[in-house]
This record gives C-alpha cells, structure tokens and sequence, in this order.
C-alpha cells in the first residue's frame, strides 16, 4: 500500500519535470533556425511510438521473461485512446511551432510592419486551436485509457505496447499521407539533430509516466501534473528564455490551478458518528 502511494507521487513530480522539458525543449526545436530542413513533427511522433514500444519490451521481459501480449479482443480496445493520442502529440506540435512555450501568450512587440502582425495573429490563432482540441482529445482519451487499465489484469507495460502498436500505425499512415512527398526525397528523419532526439526520448518517457500515473492515481491528478508544469514553463519563459509577458488573466488562472490542486487532495476528517453525551 504504502508502495502505491510513494509511486503514486513520485510518478507525478516526474511527469510535472518531463512535461516541462518537453515543452520548452519541444518549443526550441520548433523555432531553432538551421541550414537544412526542419524535422517533421509526424516523423518525431512516429519515432517516439517506436522507442516507447521496444522500451516497454525490454520492461515486460525484464518482469516476466517472456512477452504475451495478446488477446485480440483487449488490444482492440486500446485502438480509439491510440488514434487521440496520435492526434494530440501532432496537434501540439502545430500548437508549439505557433506559441511560446507557456502555450497562452504570445509576447507583444512594439515595431513590425502590419503584414508581420496578421500573421502573428493567424499563428496565435492555430496554436490556440491546436492547444484547445490537444486538451479535449486528452481528457477523452485520458479517461478511456484509466478505465482500461484499471480493470485489466495485463501490466501496464504490456497495455502501452498495444497501445503503442496503434499508435505507430496511425502515426505513420498520417506522416506518409501529410509528409510522404518529404519523407521519399529526404527520408524520414530529415532535419534530426541532438535537439530532435531530446524531443523523441522525453516525449516516450512521458507517455510512460502517463501510463504509470493514470494506473496508480488517476487522470484528473494527471491534469493537474500537466496543469503545474504549464506554470514552472512560463516562469522559465519568463525569467530566462524572455518569450513571455504575463498578464493579470495568467495570474489568476495559476493560482486556479494551484488552489485546485491542493483542493483536490485534500482530506478531510471524517464526521463521528458517534454521539458524545
């Protein structure tokens, strides 16, 4: 029991870590000027599904030595959150190409011509997009997944290769229907630096912690982890990346999302039932 709850927690300050770095490092790979290419945001989703499945293998068959994944009927199952989740990881790649890395504000400027400013508010405008239809798919997709693997006897490791064998297929029946022309004159990992492979290794760690939190806690504390790590993002925006302007509406929204948190964890003292004469 106690296990439980130390994994519990641990796993979520893990995830509040791996989100941040994801989204800042995630944010710079996006922005980062180079000669070449740049990286396609449907490569990296298909190579992160692709790390985060032989990781799990090597886990199942550390655990287990031996790999039984699979009863049609249960992998099946695990097709619609791998289709959400597929589409959340590309949306925010849109969202993080459009937005500073605290994904609400872009920061303000004084100069630039009328034309600069349409288009900083189109790209405003996608990302806004891209980040509101990443939370829905999320939360659908977080809930679907937790009520999978609470109510399965399979580990957690062996439930995140079905998912990942999903996943993997839609990602790259997407990469080659958006990027194929890319993908056959400069191969799919055109544009990949040491960068690129930092966004790779953090995105399937935290599809990992997902899996770990979503089994141990639940979803609702998985988007406070997430909602936290949006907070520590802008403060390093803010105070060393200088990409961000807060605003009275952000600061009230942290303080929600704090105030939230510890609501939400919070427990009371039962009633006494017993009455004392």
């Amino acid at each position: 029991m106690f296990t439980d709850y130390l994994l519990k927690y641990v796993s979520l300050g893990v995830l509040v870590l791996q989100t941040t770095s994801l989204v800042l490092t995630m944010r710079y790979s996006r922005t980062l000027k180079e000669d070449g290419p740049r990286y396609l945001a449907s490569s990296a989703v298909v190579s992160t599904e692709v790390l985060k499945i032989f990781t799990c293998i090597f886990l199942v068959l550390i655990e287990n030595r031996k790999l039984e994944l699979l009863n049609p009927v249960e992998t099946m199952k695990l097709a619609v959150p791998a289709g959400i989740y597929t589409l959340q990881n590309n949306l925010l790649y849109v969202a993080l190409s459009n937005l500073d890395a605290a994904t609400y504000q872009w920061p303000t400027e004084s100069g630039g011509d009328s034309e600069q400013k349409i288009l900083t508010a189109s790209s405003q405008f996608m990302g806004l997009m891209a980040v509101l239809m990443a939370c829905v798919s999320s939360g659908f997709a977080g809930v679907y997944f937790e009520k999978i693997l609470k109510e399965t006897k399979q580990s957690v490791w062996v439930r995140n290769i079905q998912l990942g064998l999903f996943s993997f297929m839609f990602g790259f029946i997407g990469m080659m229907a958006y990027d194929g022309q890319s993908v056959r004159q400069s191969g799919m990992f055109q544009g990949y630096n040491i960068i690129t492979c930092t966004v790779v290794v953090l995105q399937a760690v935290g599809g990992l912690v997902i899996a770990v939190v979503i089994k141990y806690a639940d979803n609702i504390l998985k988007g406070f982890a997430t909602s936290l790590s949006i907070i520590v993002s802008t403060l390093i925006s803010y105070f060393i990346l200088n990409d961000f302007n807060p605003t009275g509406v952000f600061f009230f929204g942290a303080v929600l999302v704090i105030a939230a948190t510890f609501l939400y964890s919070y427990e009371g003292k039962p009633a006494s039932s017993a009455i004392k004469v």
